[in-house]
């Protein structure tokens, strides 16, 4: 017997279950490799996703104001509910002081101080400080999580503050860099930066003595780099992560999309992934960011 146009739905319901199937086979893929384990997955992994191309490098992430924050906090967007965080990194959290050049650079330092098997550096925006990446409260508990990370799979994290992002905050990142490469030559290095605070991730892309040094970078609601193609990051195959919100006011999420899209086209087979998280606005990504597939893909691309 025919199907009539009713008959369409069972087609349709096989579909979409074969698109669930495909997408969680990726993003389980996606979770499982690497060298980071799991830690409260289950509360952090991406609360759904709406749409998957190329192979897993675009995601569309669904995003609910209700359900990420309201049903999240204890009150929204300051605390976290109590289940989402672990204290127990701060332990090994410290006050650092790098001094270089005649320039001091305040940073939080956690982990492990020297032989580390990973580094990752938060650079926030503007208006921020170092206190924002240690935050275990505020953005969904999502910087403790990243705490817990880096401490559990002997790493180290550090969230320094910028007073500006021209060449004062460049500086200071370098003598960052250059003070773990000293302290652990052999750690892979993962840029992270926020917002305005991506001016200085672009530019450490285009430093010839730097970007060879880093694993990767992950640009968060950030600004685009025209000039990225150009850079040396490109040039080294550097993985490179956007996220950003769908309805960002600050910098619009097409703006960056292009660039994904110009590198793609660029070099088909370059590691370059873009999250767009749907109704998401300007701090959706830092929130929202799984921070351990991320940083999984970028360190399985070493």
């Amino acid at each position: 017997m025919k199907l009539k146009k009713r008959g369409n739905f069972p087609a349709l319901a096989f579909l979409a279950a074969a698109f669930l199937i495909a997408v969680r086979i990726v993003t389980d893929t996606q979770a499982a490799s690497g060298p980071l384990k799991p830690y409260k997955d289950d509360l952090f992994a991406y609360p759904g996703v709406l749409e998957l191309q190329d192979n897993g490098g675009f995601m569309k992430v669904d995003y609910q104001e209700l359900r990420d924050i309201n049903k999240r906090d204890q009150v929204p967007e300051r605390r976290v509910q109590r289940r989402y965080v672990s204290l127990k990194p701060n332990r090994q959290q410290r006050k650092f002081d790098l001094k270089s050049d005649g320039r001091t650079l305040e940073t939080y330092e956690i982990g492990k101080a020297s032989r580390a098997r990973f580094a990752v550096i938060f650079v926030h925006g503007r208006g921020g400080d170092r206190r924002l990446g240690v935050n275990d409260w505020s953005f969904g508990g999502n910087f403790n999580r990243l705490k817990n990370l880096a401490v559990n799979n002997g790493g180290v994290y550090y969230a320094p503050s910028f007073s500006d992002f021209s060449d004062g905050g460049y500086r200071g990142l370098l003598s960052l860099v250059d003070h773990i490469a000293k302290t652990s030559p052999n750690a892979p290095i993962v840029l992270a930066c926020g917002s305005m605070g991506s001016q200085l991730c672009w530019r450490a892309a285009h430093e010839a003595a730097l970007a060879p040094r880093l694993a990767g970078m992950i640009i968060l609601g950030g600004q685009r780099d025209d000039r990225f193609l150009q850079s040396e990051a490109f040039r080294y195959s550097r993985p490179l992560l956007l996220a950003h919100g769908s309805q960002d006011s600050v910098y619009p999420w097409r703006q960056q999309y292009h660039l994904y899209d110009r590198t793609r086209q660029a070099r088909p087979d370059y590691p370059v992934r873009f999250v767009l998280f749907e109704t998401g606005g300007h701090g959706t990504p830092i929130r929202m960011i799984d921070w351990r597939t991320s940083l999984n893909w970028i360190l399985s691309q070493s």
